[in-house]
């Protein structure tokens, strides 16, 4: 980082975790002419973003389920990184789902429910940018605009998101006030108020999905590159993150890229290994568009642009397994069924090929089975949204144990993995990890795969490196 440090106009009394220590101090003739010299900022009033009717839709569920009750939804703080340099700044899911103030929301803004007699009166509290007469302009490395760049104001934020807007010296917390994160209660509502999205989150699902494609084809085509390097994992995850910063905000969680033995741990984020011909590549990895909306694939592909007999045998019944999830998915089963239906796959394979003690009726006993998970511990599905693992403070009656509606998006991922030092299988199959990851709307006509352009069966894939 090459900023010159937080430039306060008073050392003496600058607290000693500051940088001043490492800064040259201004003359009087700064200090006397930064503030004069500039072109009047004109007070810009944008139109209302697509967002904001359905955010205000979202304010109102919320205000009918807590009235006379103060609410309090903060959008966070920066967190530092090291020193004086923070990491991105991100605003609260329910922050973000409420306002509709997304990748450009303000740190340390607030978002208000006062009570009325007729419900609530919505205020969102932030910081207005500075005057340029005042020393937060020039003097705050965090906040000034010398520094970072225009900051909004309260006016065009109002017009823009549809809410009435104040200044955060205006907020004052009160005794009873319920607030995200603290209070269990409005924290579990706005977590289950994501469980079903609108018309806009759908379609800023699938913009998500679009460009996660995007980038998916960019690894591929970038696969002679990624071979050569000797961290060739670390290559993926640069091509991608290039794909997720030019035609979205960034990505929505951090990339898997786990070759080889790799793609048997399951949250395998180091990437610091090689991507050798004769492997099999993992690739967990999604977009966050601007929206703050994300998707969540994973696509695992054979180096070399081909699977070995054994590769494709592992890859086939992990589709299978897909498949079966999807089929068994509709409007008004449990949630828990599309884990199920891909568990029953699985264990029928891995008892084919006589890695399991018992049969599979037996594995999938409830209480007394379970062997086959050994070589899946994870969940098949997980809720998909403005998180990636979304609507994560909801109760278990309304997420596992829930009824699929119209609205909810959610994945279907289903894998195999053999650790590389596993003796209860066979040596072909150590080493071996597959995933197979998609993004599914349900509707009342049925389940929608929004990330079906992908390639998916292995027929598809190897076609798909061949192409590139």
């Amino acid at each position: 980082m090459s900023t010159a440090g937080d430039a306060s106009t008073d050392e003496a009394t600058a607290p000693a975790t500051t940088t001043v220590n490492r800064r040259p101090p201004y003359g009087q003739g700064f200090l006397d002419t930064i503030s004069t010299g500039w072109a009047e900022r004109p007070d810009i009033v944008p139109p209302q973003r697509a967002q904001a009717p359905f955010a205000a839709a979202r304010r109102e569920a919320v205000s009918s389920a807590f009235l006379g009750l103060r609410l309090v939804i903060p959008a966070g703080s920066l967190k530092q990184r090291s020193n004086d340099t923070d990491y991105p700044f991100r605003a609260h899911s329910a922050f973000a789902h409420l306002t509709g103030w997304a990748a450009d929301s303000e740190p340390d803004s607030v978002l208000v429910f006062e009570p009325t007699a007729a419900g609530h009166d919505v205020t969102l509290y932030f910081r207005e940018r500075a005057d340029r007469t005042t020393a937060e302009f020039y003097s705050d490395a965090s906040i000034g605009e010398f520094w970072i760049g225009p900051r909004p104001a309260l006016a065009g934020v109002a017009a823009d998101l549809g809410v009435a807007t104040a200044h955060i010296d205006d907020f004052i917390p009160a005794e009873g006030d319920l607030v995200v994160g603290d209070d269990d209660a409005l924290t579990r509502f706005v977590s289950e108020l994501r469980l079903t999205k609108d018309d806009y989150e759908i379609a800023q699902m699938q913009l998500a999905v679009d460009v996660t494609a995007k980038g998916f084809d960019d690894i591929v085509a970038n696969l002679p590159g990624i071979i050569a390097h000797p961290r060739g994992e670390r290559i993926v995850e640069g091509v991608f993150h290039q794909r997720a910063r030019s035609d979205g905000n960034t990505v929505g969680y951090d990339t898997i890229a786990a070759s080889g033995p790799h793609a048997c741990y399951l949250h395998w984020t180091r990437n610091d290994g090689a991507v050798a011909p004769g492997d099999l590549i993992l690739v967990d990895a999604g977009v966050e568009v601007d929206s703050l909306y994300t998707a969540d694939i994973t696509r695992t592909l054979p180096v070399s642009g081909t699977f070995t007999d054994v590769q494709r045998r592992v890859y086939e019944a992990v589709r299978e397994a897909a498949d079966a999830a999807f089929a068994a998915t509709r409007v008004g089963v449990p949630f828990r069924t599309v884990h199920a239906a891909a568990m029953e796959v699985i264990a029928a394979r891995v008892a084919e090929w006589g890695l399991l003690p018992v049969t599979p009726e037996e594995a999938l006993d409830a209480e007394t089975g379970g062997q086959h998970r050994r070589y899946m511990v994870h969940g098949t599905s997980h809720h998909l949204g403005i998180d990636v693992h979304d609507c994560a403070q909801a109760r278990r009656e309304m997420y596992y144990d829930g009824l699929l509606e119209p609205g909810m998006v959610f994945t279907i991922e289903p894998g195999l993995y053999f650790q590389i030092d596993d003796l209860t299988v066979p040596e072909e199959y150590r080493g071996i990890g597959v995933r197979i990851e998609d993004d599914i709307l349900m509707t009342q006509d049925g389940p929608v795969n929004l990330s079906a352009g992908i390639p998916r069966t292995a027929d598809e894939v190897e076609a798909w490196i061949a192409g590139q």
